[in-house]
């Protein structure tokens, strides 16, 4: 989800360039993958922990730790993980419609909702939720599934996302964004994997697509793998897209992924530039229900 709502400039540093060689050089992991590509392809299932809780099988060519975990099982939203914005922040950066409230979500069977609704506040005629773990959980490396059902209709924009904890300083999108999954609900069957830096962002940036059934009807878990060098996307453990810094920087763009660790985001948007905005066939509320969040260290 692009969020240009900041901005800052950054030039990375030679000594930056020069580390992340030495540290690809030396890396034990066999990483890359293909530029750009869509189509989906077979990936190791394997998300099986065992007795201790703790460690997983094998997936994407690696064996996992689980290092976080966010259940939704406690009864209420912890906020010693989750902060809430609120708002509509100039329609934050994409045009989009909805006023971000604390009371659009909730922990219901031990799932978190986020709820968008046709209600007005102050000038604006939608609201909707935005939580993030900015300050509060930031990662950098490993692997994140996010198990979720996603809501539908024209111009609903659910996103699970990422952005550099160091936006405050340098702004969007030389943070860099990773956008672990965003649907257009117009189109229940496809969602997108993108990421976001400096020079590639908005209508530039770079991404790939998976299409399967509806999203709307049941839940399915959006992985992510991420190294040094590359970035790899997953929906129920199918590979399809993955990005790499070398033709990133081949093509004359900063790889931003290894700056710094990323927070968390989870939201709902109504309108924006992207998905267009909600009609006479929109039905509201709309709601998505995320089961869990596990974050995952590689061995």
């Amino acid at each position: 989800m692009t969020d240009d709502s900041s901005r800052g400039s950054k030039d990375a540093p030679t000594s930056n360039r020069l580390r992340r060689r030495h540290f690809l050089q030396t890396a034990g992991a066999t990483l890359g993958g293909v530029w750009a590509a869509s189509t989906a392809s077979a990936a190791s299932s394997g998300d099986i922990v065992d007795s201790s809780g703790m460690h997983t099988q094998a997936f994407d060519g690696n064996e996992w730790t689980l290092s976080w975990r966010e259940e939704f099982d406690t009864g209420s939203i912890d906020q010693g993980i989750w902060n809430f914005e609120t708002g509509n922040n100039d329609g934050w950066g994409n045009n989009e419609l909805q006023y971000y409230q604390r009371e659009n979500a909730w922990i219901e069977n031990n799932q978190l909702v986020i709820e968008a609704r046709e209600e007005q506040v102050d000038s604006y005629e939608y609201t909707s939720a935005r939580m993030t773990t900015a300050g509060k959980y930031e990662k950098q490396y490993g692997r994140v599934d996010v198990r979720a059902r996603l809501p539908r209709g024209q111009g609903v924009w659910p996103a699970i996302w990422m952005l550099g904890a160091d936006i405050g300083s340098v702004g969007w999108p030389n943070c860099g964004e990773i956008d672990i999954m965003e649907l257009i609900g117009s189109d229940v069957n496809t969602v997108h994997g993108t990421v976001h830096g400096p020079s590639y962002s908005g209508g530039n940036s770079i991404g790939g697509s998976y299409t399967g059934g509806s999203f709307a009807d049941s839940y399915h878990v959006f992985q992510l793998t991420w190294y040094p060098d590359a970035i790899k996307f997953f929906v129920d453990g199918q590979q399809y897209f993955t990005v790499t810094l070398y033709d990133v920087e081949a093509s004359g763009y900063d790889w931003v992924f290894d700056d710094g660790p990323f927070f968390l985001i989870l939201n709902v948007a109504v309108g924006g530039n992207w998905p267009g905005y909600p009609d006479d066939s929109t039905p509201f509320p709309q709601r998505m229900e995320v089961d869990y969040i596990r974050a995952y260290d590689w061995v």
